[in-house]
């Protein structure tokens, strides 16, 4: 039997980073851990970003805004760099209205009470003309990992209204490194002492993150060993069956048998019947 290593710890915590320690790991087992808890940090936790923005006076993303200085391209990049909390899963639609001389940030959102900004210094523009006004319109939507517009199956009611699609950054995880070093069980220094350094983007916590991706590989794994007792219960049940049939059978012969035996009884004794009969009459 292969021993279970210890609980996992915090070592070190700082801002939206921290270090968790897991000691006494079997031999190999760190490198395999940490490459699986890694992918599913980084590509499987829910997260909240914009989907699709309207931008007043643009119709397409290669073009520019009189009185903006970056372009629209420049200005979708910086879009794609805020990070939300959504406490709904429906679609968010957030206004953002400036107008004069101005660095235009993220905190400028006029948001819903299901969303909120977790970087609200990010910058998006800056607006360089007293009279320019710029209007942008988004939706904030929840999803998982990466997903570029193609992915994303849009509605026709979202498509109509001159909305621009693009590709989204959901995951809450900014970095996952791992470290893995050997370390004595006993008389044994092979053992595996694993390091995971996760940093989030604000969202949720790193120890929310590290949970949250434990119980994803947790319902995945459960769900094989459900399957698998059902695949040995199967047979088992099967034989089951089959031998209670075979026992049927079996009783079903025997009553049979029994029914032709009693009746040739029957016949003997009427037969023994008529042959004393036909003895007196002679007599």
């Amino acid at each position: 039997m292969i021993p279970l290593p210890s609980l996992p710890k915090i070592i070190k915590k700082e801002n939206n980073r921290a270090i968790f320690e897991i000691e006494g790991l079997y031999p190999g087992y760190g490198i395999t851990i940490s490459n699986t808890f890694r992918r599913v940090l980084l590509s499987s936790l829910e997260g909240a970003a914009i989907t699709q923005i309207k931008i007043k006076g643009v119709s397409h993303e290669f073009s520019t805004i009189p009185g903006v200085l970056e372009d629209v391209i420049t200005i979708i990049l910086n879009l794609k760099k805020i990070r939300f909390k959504s406490f709904s899963k429906e679609p968010q639609r957030i206004i953002l209205k400036a107008k004069g001389e101005k660095k235009v940030k993220a905190g400028d959102f006029d948001v819903t009470s299901e969303v909120e900004v977790k970087n609200p210094d990010i910058p998006i523009a800056t607006i360089t003309t007293k009279s320019t006004q710029l209007q942008i319109e988004a939706v904030v939507e929840t999803g998982i990992g990466y997903q570029s517009v193609e992915q994303r199956e849009l509605k026709k009611q979202e498509s109509a209204v001159e909305m621009m699609p693009i590709d989204s950054i959901f995951t809450p995880v900014k970095r996952v490194s791992f470290k893995v070093e050997n370390m004595r069980v006993g008389k044994r220094t092979d053992f595996d002492k694993l390091k995971i350094d996760i940093e989030t983007d604000g969202t949720i916590s790193p120890k929310e993150a590290f949970s949250n991706a434990s119980e994803i590989l947790r319902q995945h794994f459960s769900l094989f060993c459900e399957h698998d007792k059902k695949t040995l219960e199967k047979p088992l049940k099967k034989e089951k069956t089959e031998k209670k049939k075979k026992r049927a059978v079996k009783e079903k012969i025997k009553t049979k048998k029994k029914k032709i035996v009693s009746k040739k009884e029957i016949k003997k004794v009427k037969d023994e019947k008529k042959n004393k009969s036909k003895k007196t009459i002679k007599k």
